[in-house]
């Protein structure tokens, strides 16, 4: 295919030009533009400067050695060192209301490629690859990597970093020179390399400037990396990294990417989230999701650890359901030897010595009291020290002949060992079906070293089978809702997502903390799928205290629950439980339907999280007091995302226990509330209170006329 065609794909707030030769590729990714597509192409036509190849080489979805790339190719491989440096010619293109399919083929290397490019309604492209081996013989896949086009304006990146209790950390860095890259091989999506990135214009922030979002979809080892060329030019790139001869294609076996989710926004990071959080709302979570309210938790891990007596349990759920608490779930330490750490991971029956009853009067009891009941699985690990593991030593995912790391004293099971798959299935399904169970929280609290199956690596396709085992869970138990966990936020994403309801943001529940991994990670993610819990007022990860206005008004933005044993709690603590779940439920709707804006703060001291309802009628405000203000006085707080024509009902809602007694006077509205226009809350503001470090103020906007 030679002759050139431009195609359009146009969103709400972006457009997509793609040219269409023997390559594709996309000639403009930003603001939608008016005008006659043929007088476009001559516009962008590029200059060829001497001391080069004699021809353009351009910027394709898929870059070629064989075209003159010299930076970062698309697809690397070998047919026994041959067919190394394959040229796709497109032979067709499929349009569809949104998307394209594009297929390439190089016949004398034997490959097929077929790419999909989407740009949906709320303005998130998609895009993914397969790769098809047409000739006889093994062809060896390298690499094979998705890539998107930036614009020369796109000189500065926000990344992520963190660590187990510490995920969703940004920083920040110049996009001038060479690139930057990351790598995660720790076979989930991890704590240390959230993938994503957002490249935008220079000092892009929440409220202006051109940003690029990307989101990689995939729980398991993986690359990001942004590269300037010589020439200026730049892209984005994401992909599996695959370890040495994990991918071998037979003729007619085809490999597949995982997909690359990009969102352009004129309107800095909260344009980009919206777009993001319209897509996770309507195009990945189930249809009949927001149909039903998010469930308020109440989870025992630390509250009892693994100390399970029954009757204690059913003391604690009951304590529960009276703070108002609508889904109870039991952690870890309720199967067959699980007393610690050390022992009984893979024998998935119930511990008969803990439970001597069994497992249903506290089922029933839980559901008497009008909750939910869940339960804690990690099926995908195994101890040593469990009958399973007696029985079978060889389901471990490891290189025969070395002494494989632990990690939480345990192994990795592999699940591409038929028997072991089944078994695990066939364990889950028994505790689906004897026990009215509507919420799975499965976890995975270890990385994976040295994944093989049969001596061979085998991280990629572990993954894969991850993936059927909940999606065959999911489709003979439709109406059990899953947690994605993995030791907190380890496994975060939205492929995994398509096949749960709720992540674990984090194994650390302090306030302080959980302010920036909340904040980070509303980036990508809307509130209701972050499960956000209120812990004891002496937080076990940090050894923080924090009081329970602060901890109640963190957790209420996201998916809430409670983590800790409400039996031993004081009288103040339970009452405090009890208004925070009222004020969540009084909320709920709002807060899991509404738009996040981040909002900026003049001192990095604070930090203002808000949700406005979708219609603006009204909104809902968090002032958090990080750490001590850097001066007297705090300033303004100016509130976007109302109605510039409506008046508003100003309101506080909660504040701190020793709000009047640390100042001779806070701001009058503050305790009368106050009529503003939607136009002068974003313009001029409020003037805001003065807190002490690690509180929080909850503000209420209502609108009262048009």
């Amino acid at each position: 295919m030679t002759k050139k065609t431009l195609i359009e794909l146009t969103g709400q707030q972006s457009q997509l030009i793609v040219e269409i030769a023997d390559f594709a590729e996309i000639l403009h990714w930003g603001r939608p533009v008016n005008g006659d597509l043929s007088h476009f192409r001559s516009a962008l036509h590029r200059p060829v400067p001497y001391g080069r190849l004699d021809n353009d080489v351009a910027m394709t979805l898929s870059p070629e050695l064989g075209r003159g790339v010299f930076s970062s190719p698309g697809v690397e491989g070998h047919r026994e060192s041959l067919g190394w440096a394959p040229v796709l010619v497109v032979q067709y293109i499929e349009r569809s209301d949104n998307g394209l399919r594009i297929e390439s083929e190089d016949k004398q290397a034997g490959l097929h490629l077929t790419t999909e490019l989407c740009l949906d309604e709320y303005d998130v492209v998609k895009t993914r690859h397969t790769l098809t081996n047409t000739k006889q013989g093994v062809y060896h896949v390298t690499r094979l990597a998705n890539t998107l086009p930036l614009p020369t304006r796109a000189n500065e990146l926000m990344t992520y970093y963190g660590r187990w209790v510490h995920e969703f950390q940004t920083a920040r860095q110049p996009l001038l020179q060479g690139g930057y890259q990351q790598e995660n091989r720790r076979g989930r999506t991890s704590h240390e390399h959230y993938p994503a990135l957002v490249a935008g214009t220079q000092h892009f922030d929440e409220m202006q400037g051109d940003v690029w979002g990307f989101h990689f979809a995939w729980s398991g080892n993986h690359r990001l990396r942004v590269d300037v060329k010589a020439d200026g030019r730049r892209y984005m790139q994401a992909e599996v990294i695959y370890l040495p001869g994990e991918i071998a294609l037979q003729q007619g076996e085809s490999l597949t990417t995982p997909w690359l989710y990009a969102s352009y926004s004129h309107a800095g990071l909260n344009g980009m989230s919206h777009q993001f959080h319209s897509h996770v709302r309507h195009a990945i979570l189930p249809s009949d999701f927001m149909q039903k309210p998010r469930p308020i938790h109440l989870n025992t891990w630390e509250g009892i650890y693994f100390d399970h007596d029954p009757d204690y349990i059913m003391s604690m759920a009951s304590e529960a359901a009276a703070m108002g608490v609508e889904r109870f779930i039991i952690d870890d330490g309720w199967f067959k030897g699980r007393n610690g750490d050390k022992a009984g991971l893979g024998d998935w029956f119930l511990d008969r010595e803990k439970y001597p009853n069994g497992l249903e009067p506290v089922v029933a009891h839980v559901n008497k009291l009008g909750m939910e009941f869940g339960l804690w699985f990690e099926p995908e690990m195994i101890n040593k020290d469990s009958d399973l593991y007696r029985a079978h030593p060889n389901w471990l995912l490891a290189v025969d002949g070395y002494e494989q790391p632990t990690g939480r004293n345990q192994y990795v099971i592999d699940l591409q060992n038929d028997e072991a798959f089944n078994f695990l299935f066939e364990r889950l399904d028994h505790f689906l079906n004897t026990y009215n169970i509507a919420y799975i929280k499965w976890d995975m609290n270890r990385e994976i070293v040295q994944p093989a199956h049969l001596g061979g690596a085998a991280a990629y396709l572990q993954v894969e089978r991850y993936y059927q085992l909940v999606d065959k869970v999911r489709a003979k138990h439709p109406q059990v809702d899953i947690e994605s966990c993995a030791a907190g936020g380890g496994r975060i994403d939205f492929e995994i997502l398509k096949r749960t309801q709720r992540f674990w943001a984090s194994d650390n529940n302090d306030a302080l903390e959980r302010q920036t991994i909340q904040r980070g990670m509303s980036y990508f993610f809307p509130p209701e799928v972050m499960g956000s819990h209120i812990g004891a007022s002496h937080c076990h990860s940090t050894r923080r205290r924090h009081s329970i206005e602060f901890r109640g008004l963190t957790a209420l933005f996201g998916h809430m629950g409670i983590e800790l044993d409400p039996v031993k709690e004081e009288l103040l603590e339970k009452q405090g439980f009890e208004r925070y779940v009222r004020l969540h439920k009084m909320l709920r709707q709002l807060l899991h339907t509404g738009r996040t804006w981040r909002i900026p703060a003049d001192d990095k001291a604070h930090q203002i999280h808000a949700v406005v309802s979708q219609d603006q009628s009204e909104a809902v405000v968090m002032m958090a007091q990080l750490t001590m203000p850097t001066h007297s006085l705090s300033g303004h707080l100016r509130v976007p995302g109302l109605d510039s024509n409506a008046l508003y009902r100003v309101s506080v809602l909660d504040k701190p226990e020793n709000y009047d007694d640390i100042v001779n006077y806070q701001p009058p509205w503050t305790e009368s509330g106050c009529e503003l226009s939607g136009a002068w809350c974003a313009e001029v503001g409020l003037t805001m209170p003065i807190l002490d470090a690690e509180t929080a103020l909850l503000i209420k906007f209502e609108r009262i006329s048009d």
